[in-house]
């Protein structure tokens, strides 16, 4: 890498950083590999190789130096390890000071401080990212919001209420695709569809409500490890809907006690009552008279509980009371300490909480139940309580570390193997919303998603199901060979944002438009594009804003605008298509 100058280094080769790499070879950006801490697999090898990308593995330091660090344009801090991305990021504002950093870190915590040493890095975490587009596919594809020059855009898909072209029916709205029998991206507002076609178009809700289409206001962005005012109203509404009860309490102590509880409780009771009957009918007071039904229940009780108040005695009594008295103070005492540690033992197990959460979600309709509790996850559930869903979460490890988080959002957490059909009739699948199965593992969710689609049986074509991916040729044949709408992987949506940081463009979302990623991000045009027309950049991007260099802002610029050196453009399209256009910007 001595020769080169202007090329990018990847820190990390996980599925984010061979992603990324990826992207940076298709976009035609000369790129280095460092380990920082991953091993890659033979395929990942392979494919370096094919792409003609180094890879220099060792010691951080090292292998930095060796991969041009000096020369770089910008450093890409991918490894799934928060430590080594931490490392890394270090040495790499230690060694290039000047140079662009972006950085992969999924712990809130960690990336504040990072951002503070490394100034004017880029600090990202996947899950905040990926997360807002499952939550979109959990909800029905609601309107995606964008930001621009304090603007606010929306993406949404409507359906075509008559046959015509774009313009006729979406006016000055810009379309991002029309999907009939196979999707056209990007078309011109001249393209015609039919009637039933989705339409997929980007505006200002007061754009679309001049259309004729007016849109609902979109949720509150997803924020990973601050609960945003919608979430905690979304879990003020959850409490208050799914309160635990003494009754529910009480059901479930009784739902979930063992024989042996249950037969000492019964032993216990026995004792208590059989002494009730003895003491009212056999002793007797210093006065001469007998017992009353109520001073008979309160010298048994005080008698089991081993009290003694004094007010009543057993030392005056026939012989025969005293003899029974003796054995029921023992068998008393006895059955007593026994109860008390084995309810001991339920209350303080998870046992117990179980099956409140199992009790509380079968009254619940309407829920998206969310399979793996990650960093994603914890995204999802945030995103869906701001949006005022009620989410379920199906957890097979029982001591994930995420499991606090989820029970401080007020979210009902069961521990299973989402596979088993017995444990997807706890969750109450067949009243679910929705569900997104979002572990790590790409067999497991495929898994997982086949068991559920053949539990929601009549239902499958009417929930959204949504599975995280990873791998790109598995994604498109999942989704081919089992017919999976929602198939999502977290680092198609998350590279896009570190090439374009690296790249110098400012990526201000990333969305789902049928099965095609696409993102919305700003640009500095440079000397590559002064001069040229709108129309005369990629067919399948739009340029849905425009800042001048001279002052000013343009909304929905029309195609016959130039460009000019300085300006500012806000750009749609599949990521691919921007990335290669900020090469000739």
């Amino acid at each position: 890498m001595a020769d080169l100058s202007g090329h990018v280094v990847v820190c990390g080769v996980g599925a984010v950083g061979v992603r990324t790499v990826e992207q940076l070879h298709a976009a035609g950006i000369e790129c280095a590999v460092v380990d920082a801490g991953d091993q890659p697999d033979p395929v990942t090898d392979h494919l370096l190789q094919a792409w003609g990308v180094p890879r220099f593995p060792g010691r951080p330091r090292e292998a930095l130096v060796e991969a041009g660090i000096g020369q770089a344009a910008a450093v890409v801090v991918v490894p799934d390890d928060d430590l080594a991305a931490t490392e890394a990021a270090l040495l790499a504002r230690r060694l290039a000071p000047d140079t662009r950093l972006v950085v992969r870190v999924e712990n809130p915590a960690v990336g504040r401080a990072l951002t503070e040493r490394t100034t004017d890095g880029s600090v990202l975490g996947v899950a905040s990212l990926a997360a807002p587009s499952v939550v979109e596919a959990c909800l029905g594809q609601r309107p995606h919001p964008v930001d621009i020059e304090g603007t606010r855009f929306v993406v949404t898909t409507l359906v075509a209420p008559r046959a015509g072209t774009l313009r006729s029916l979406y006016g000055d709205l810009a379309p991002l695709a029309a999907i009939e029998a196979e999707p056209v991206l990007c078309p011109g507002r001249d393209h015609s569809v039919g009637v039933g076609a989705r339409v997929t178009l980007i505006g200002t809700p007061e754009q679309f409500t001049q259309a004729g289409h007016p849109v609902e206001e979109p949720p509150e962005p997803v924020r990973i490890g601050a609960r945003s005012a919608g979430a905690q109203r979304a879990v003020r509404r959850a409490d208050e809907g799914g309160r635990t009860t003494l009754p529910d309490v009480l059901r479930t102590l009784l739902a979930e006690s063992d024989r042996p509880l249950k037969a000492t409780a019964l032993g216990l009771f026995a004792v208590f009552v059989f002494s009730v009957f003895v003491l009212h009918a056999g002793y007797t007071k210093p006065d001469g008279g007998g017992m009353t039904w109520v001073d008979a229940i309160y010298f048994s009780v005080e008698t089991i509980g081993t009290v003694g108040y004094g007010d009543f005695s057993f030392a005056d009594q026939a012989t025969w009371l005293r003899v029974y008295a003796i054995g029921m103070m023992f068998l008393g005492v006895v059955l007593a300490a026994v109860l008390f540690a084995l309810l001991t033992q339920l209350l303080v197990s998870s046992g117990i909480e179980r099956s409140v959460s199992r009790r509380r979600i079968r009254s619940m309709r309407g829920h998206v139940l969310v399979v793996g509790l990650g960093a994603v996850g914890i995204g999802v559930l945030e995103g869906l309580l701001a949006a005022g869903a009620r989410p379920v979460v199906l957890e097979r490890d029982p001591a994930n570390r995420h499991l606090p988080r989820a029970r401080e959002l007020g979210v009902p957490v069961v521990a299973g193997d989402a596979t088993d059909a017995a444990v997807l009739a706890e969750v109450n699948l067949a009243e679910c919303s929705a569900v997104a199965v979002l572990t790590s593992d790409d067999l497991v969710n495929i898994e997982t998603g086949l068991a559920v689609r053949d539990q929601l049986a009549d239902r499958w074509a009417e929930v959204p199901v949504v599975l995280r991916l990873f791998d790109r040729d598995l994604s498109e044949a999942v989704e081919e060979g089992f017919d999976f709408r929602y198939v999502r992987s977290t680092a198609a949506l998350a590279a896009p944002w570190f090439v374009g940081a690296a790249l110098g463009l400012d990526v201000l979302g990333t969305f789902y438009v049928d099965r095609t990623p696409f993102m919305v991000g700003r640009m500095r045009v440079g000397a590559g594009l002064d001069g040229r027309a709108l129309h005369e950049l990629s067919a399948r991007t739009r340029v849905v804003g425009l800042g001048r260099s001279a002052g000013g802002f343009a909304r929905s610029p029309r195609r016959d605008t130039r460009l000019a050196a300085g300006d500012t453009a806000y750009v749609v399209g599949p990521y691919e298509e921007l990335l290669a256009l900020l090469g000739t910007a």
